[in-house]
């Protein structure tokens, strides 16, 4: 026998296509493993355009490939993320255009509150990394809204209890958009119900609420994990309108609380924050309007008692008009004498000229004028002409030299040094208005310190004796009174110093002394 045979036939083994052996190991492994559940942690994920969800799921030391149909994973609470726990269910089967094996996922979920508290953390590691947590864009609430939205179950305990919390402190006008408020249909209604309060038309005939109020009970992590979703984190932060989140109890949190303008713990708390209390507002009104009005009064009794103040400084309107009533009676008795008097004296001086006039007199005069005047007549003509003659050609002469548009330019120049100086003298009038300004405060700043009250604010005090400032034991024994003005009044001691007794202060009176 050769050490190499030449290759003989096959015996009895079945030639198989590479489908019918892909199609039989299909059925075969289909068979044997019908819905499985498996645990790990997934790897890859892919999401193509056409809904499906391709991803791994691995452990450490194997990964298997599945793939979730666009109908199972629109349906899904929790979606699938890189590096999260779960626990998928669903069949192994096989694709034999890559000659793998995969399991066609038909429920995935974290697995357990681990996984879920991981998925949480980095959600919102990432949101805060964006900002959405910084106050900084948080808004204030609308002190008295008008509308208030609320996203919440109608049917459940939650809205009567804002309801009845609205009525009870302030009663607002209130829309309801319905939504559930867990599971699957959760996160997306929320997010709709959030985008759509916005997207009303302030004033229209549906008006956009001036605040949003989104509530839930209290829950299980699971109950409330719509609300950790990420589309309605974005959603509330994008919100134009203040939104208040009021999910589940005191100690529950969601991603919700973080990115909106506020967070309450319940949702009543919610309604205590969306509106005053009505009554303490009316009380409130009502001392504002007890303390304007008297305010008021004091003002007017105040004023009033100025007014007759100054009405007392005043002298009576009888005595104002006694002086000039008395000089008009004393005028009046001398205006029929002097009257008389000066018609006299113009009677005199009217004879005196009558008598130096007569006929023949003005007739001389008369015609002496009159050749005067016939000879200037004669010589006016011709010295008008001469005139009009040399001041026509002196106008001529200088209405050639005239040049409207030298004029105007010489105008412009005028003008505009004019504002060149009218701006230079006031900004030297101003500068040294300040420095003035700034050497008065100085000098009143250099006063105040340099005055002898700062002393006494100290603790000294300035000893008077018999109007003089003593500044000597000796001085002061030989004083009658001596006078001790201290920071805060004065106090007048009499006798000598060494066994005055004091006496009853005297009223501060005006600086009379100085220790410099």
């Amino acid at each position: 026998m050769d050490l190499i045979d030449d290759p003989t036939e096959a015996g009895n083994s079945p030639e198989f296509s590479v489908t019918e052996l892909s199609g039989a190991i299909k059925r075969v492994i289909e068979g044997e493993f019908g819905h499985v559940r498996i645990r790990g942690e997934v790897g890859r994920v892919s999401r193509p355009r056409s809904g499906h969800v391709y991803l791994d799921l691995k452990d450490d030391r194997s990964v298997i490939s599945g793939v979730m149909w666009k109908g199972v994973a629109s349906r899904l609470q929790t979606q699938p993320e890189e590096g999260m726990e779960v626990i998928a269910t669903g069949r192994i089967t096989t694709f034999g255009g890559q000659s793998k094996y995969q399991i066609v996922i038909e429920d995935i979920k974290p697995a357990g509150m681990g996984a879920l508290m991981a998925l949480l953390e980095k959600r919102k590691g990432m949101l805060q990394a964006e900002g959405l947590f910084d106050e900084s864009r948080k808004r204030p609430l609308p002190y008295l809204p008008d509308i208030i939205g609320v996203v919440t179950s109608p049917s459940g305990a939650v809205i009567r209890d804002i309801l009845h919390r609205l009525r009870d402190r302030f009663p607002r006008k209130v829309l309801i958009w319905p939504v559930a408020v867990q599971g699957e249909r959760c996160a997306p209604e929320v997010a709709r119900a959030i985008a759509g309060f916005n997207a009303m038309t302030p004033g229209g005939a549906l008006p956009r609420p001036d605040l949003l109020i989104v509530a839930r009970g209290g829950g299980s992590v699971e109950d409330l994990w719509g609300f950790n979703e990420e589309i309605v984190a974005r959603a509330a932060a994008a919100s134009e309108i203040p939104l208040i989140s009021a999910v589940g109890h005191e100690t529950d949190t969601t991603l919700i609380d973080y990115v909106s303008d506020r967070r309450a713990p319940t949702p009543t708390a919610a309604a205590e924050l969306a509106v005053p209390v009505r009554h303490e507002l009316l009380a409130w009104l009502g001392g504002q309007g007890a303390r304007m009005s008297q305010a008021l009064s004091t003002t007017l009794v105040r004023r009033r008692q100025r007014l007759s103040d100054l009405g007392r400084a005043l002298p009576r309107p009888e005595v104002l008009v006694e002086g000039p009533r008395q000089r008009l009676d004393v005028l009046g008795d001398r205006l029929g004498p002097a009257l008389i008097a000066g018609v006299q004296q113009r009677k005199v001086k009217l004879s005196e000229a009558s008598g130096s006039l007569r006929p023949a007199t003005l007739r001389r005069t008369v015609q002496t004028a009159r050749r005067d005047l016939d000879r200037l007549s004669a010589r006016l003509a011709p010295a008008l002409s001469r005139a009009v003659a040399a001041k026509s050609e002196r106008f001529a002469s200088r209405t050639a030299r005239f040049d409207p548009a030298a004029l105007k330019a010489q105008t412009a120049t005028a003008r505009r040094d004019l504002d060149r100086l009218v701006t230079g003298i006031t900004r030297a009038g101003q500068s040294q208005t300040q420095t003035l300004r700034r050497k008065i405060d100085a000098m009143d700043r250099l006063r105040e310190t340099l005055s002898y009250k700062a002393t006494l604010a100290r603790g000294y005090a300035v000893v008077r004796g018999d109007g003089d400032v003593v500044t000597t034991k000796a001085g002061a024994k030989k004083a009658a009174t001596l006078e001790i003005e201290f920071a805060d009044g004065k106090l007048v001691v009499g006798g000598k110093a060494g066994g005055a007794t004091p006496k009853k202060a005297a009223p501060e009176a005006p600086d009379q002394g100085s220790l410099f």
